[in-house]
């Protein structure tokens, strides 16, 4: 017990540093070398084995090709021997040689060439036939004494079967002074043989550069040679074409090749390819690349692996200090009541947990104190600016009496004068200031807002006169939903004092509302001076800012703060405006938000 605690003590005692110095020597250098020359032992054989693997694919996919090729060649040669007419055609003994023209045209110009096309490895066809009558050339020709002496025709005689595959040399077909090497499938024409038939043979050359093409295209993994029975090289990829310069073939010593790990398969099972065998001489070299290659992989390894380690431990040593540091800053921020969260991941270790718990109590501790004490004070805030917003609508108004009974006064002098126009202005006015004092309610129907802002508006077109437009477009199924007082006259006032005032020519107000996206949507747009970048975003400043800017663009600001009130922040509030162009200031509502009552459309002042 107590070696096991000396060694708890000692092990602590060891600085956090040296620690994962220690580590990173014993866990990681030290495994990262055994296990190099481990692997390196174990790759070594791997390598052997798939590079065997490689060789007999190789192998395999030249002696399937050859196979393929010599197979398609004997397969012609079958449909030949059982072509009746073509037997008959060579049987028959022809009164002369514009009989056998004739019966050539007919039928056998083609019948021996339409076989080439489908069969690309094949050279030549030729029918040979000891009929007499018929006259030699082009794929026919006459089995006579000079056929007889040539080399494939002894060689295939010497055989004594009827079909056989032979490699030899002859007359090239170009030049007759010259030799070129042949591989010929040679069968006889006995299936349709009578007492009266004459010996008939089938010859196929086969193209030797297509047999070479599939050797040299293994050249990367062995080297191959063809061989017949006789142990003749008949192509390989060292010389492409054996016998060019040689009367005879060359024989491949495998006495000479012994030291060598040889790979020795047969063409095919068939009586015609008996002894035909494929030899695969593998190539040192690549044996050799591949051993160098895994060394340089594994070197590569190991220094890739050493820079990762080591990135490691510095990624470790530094989220230690860094995570420790940013809890004391932290801490110590808490006791200045800065109650700031540690945004950093912190891990599942120790110092994680303690900062998972550190943010849970300084988010606990700042939820109440906003819950309660800063959330009493933004009610207060809010009520205080109803209460504000109520007094300022208070202090627009005047001394009822007083004012109905200048108005009327006003009145009497107007129509004893005929004043038509002061006359309706006056009617118009006291409507207006009758609406505003008789309007309790703090939600409207956008069709009362609007024929309030229609009458006020009318006041503003006695003032301006003809330089004063305005135009109204209220959608029907928008007319009943309810809106805070006065939120679209404000704009509308706004509009005429900021915008229309300054300008010259006509100017004109167009107030638009609609259902939009189940939102209603109200615009109030002018064709005034406008405002540029700057000026904007001073206005949009002080109408977001919570405290009181002294009259600076207060139509807008009350507008903004009751809907924000009224609705939160889910009313859209937009200004937008372009200098000498004009302004538009709009808002959305969801519907969901909004009351809505039955009326009866077409009030007066034409909205």
């Amino acid at each position: 017990m107590f070696r096991k605690i000396r060694f708890r003590s000692i092990v602590n005692d060891i600085p956090l540093n040296y620690k994962f110095i220690l580590i990173y020597v014993i866990g990681i250098l030290l495994p990262i070398f055994v296990s190099n020359v481990l692997f390196m032992d174990r790759m070594s054989g791997l390598i052997k084995e798939r590079e065997e693997q490689n060789l007999q694919i190789s192998l395999e996919r030249a002696r399937k090709d050859i196979h393929t090729m010599i197979d398609g060649g004997i397969a012609v040669s079958h449909a030949l021997i059982t072509d009746k007419l073509l037997s008959e055609s060579m049987d028959r003994v022809y009164d002369g040689q514009l009989d056998f023209y004739n019966t050539l045209d007919e039928q056998l110009r083609h019948r021996v060439t339409s076989y080439i096309p489908v069969n690309n490895q094949i050279q030549r066809i030729g029918v040979y036939t000891e009929n007499p009558t018929i006259v030699p050339g082009g794929d026919y020709y006459v089995l006579d004494d000079t056929m007889r002496s040539s080399t494939w025709f002894k060689q295939w005689e010497s055989g004594g079967e009827s079909l056989r595959l032979l490699a030899y040399r002859d007359q090239a077909t170009n030049d007759r002074a010259a030799t070129s090497s042949y591989l010929s499938v040679i069968e006889k024409m006995d299936y349709y043989n009578a007492d009266n038939s004459y010996q008939k043979l089938v010859r196929i050359d086969f193209y030797v550069n297509r047999f070479y093409d599939v050797i040299a295209r293994e050249k990367s993994s062995l080297d191959l040679y063809l061989v017949n029975a006789q142990n003749q090289i008949i192509v390989s990829a060292d010389d492409k074409y054996q016998g060019e310069v040689d009367s005879n073939y060359a024989l491949f010593d495998i006495g000479k090749a012994e030291d060598k790990d040889i790979h020795i398969v047969p063409i095919g099972n068939a009586s015609y390819v008996k002894g035909w065998k494929l030899i695969g001489v593998p190539q040192g070299t690549r044996v050799k690349q591949a051993m160098l290659s895994m060394q340089l992989y594994f070197g590569m390894l190991a220094g890739i692996i050493t820079l990762i380690t080591s990135i490691f431990i510095y990624v470790m040593l530094r989220s230690y200090n860094y995570r420790v540091k940013r809890l004391s800053r932290h801490m110590q921020k808490v006791g200045n009541e800065k109650f700031e969260l540690i945004n950093i991941d912190g891990g599942q270790d120790e110092i994680g947990h303690l900062i998972r718990n550190f943010n849970m109590m300084t988010a606990r501790i700042h939820s109440l104190i906003n819950n309660v004490y800063k959330l009493e004070i933004q009610q207060r805030s809010q009520e205080a600016e109803r209460i504000r917003a109520e007094l300022n609508l208070l202090q627009s108004q005047m001394n009822p009496h007083f004012l109905f009974n200048t108005l009327n006064a006003l009145l009497v002098v107007s129509t004893k004068n005929n004043y038509a126009d002061v006359k309706d202005i006056i009617k118009d006015l006291s409507k207006l200031l009758r609406r505003l004092l008789n309007w309790k309610d703090d939600v409207v129907t956008l069709e009362e807002e609007m024929s309030f802002t229609v009458m006020y508006l009318g006041i503003e077109k006695f003032r301006f006169r003809d330089k004063f437009e305005y135009c109204i477009d209220i959608a029907d199924e928008a007319r009943g939903y309810k809106i805070p007082k006065m939120s679209i006259q404000q704009l509308a006032e706004n509009a005429c004092k900021h915008g229309i005032q300054a300008i010259e020519g006509v100017g004109c107000v167009k107030i638009q509302a609609e259902i939009v996206n189940e939102h209603l949507r109200v615009v109030v747009s002018d064709n005034g001076k406008g405002m540029d970048k700057e000026r904007l975003q001073e206005v949009l400043y002080h109408m977001r800012s919570k405290e009181e800017s002294g009259g600076y663009n207060i139509g807008i600001r009350n507008v903004y703060r009751r809907l924000e009130l009224y609705y939160d922040d889910k009313v859209n509030f937009n200004l937008l405006s372009r200098i000498g162009e004009g302004t538009e200031v709009s808002f959305e509502i969801p519907l969901q938000l909004l009351e809505r009552q039955d009326v009866k459309g077409g009030l007066d002042h034409g909205i």
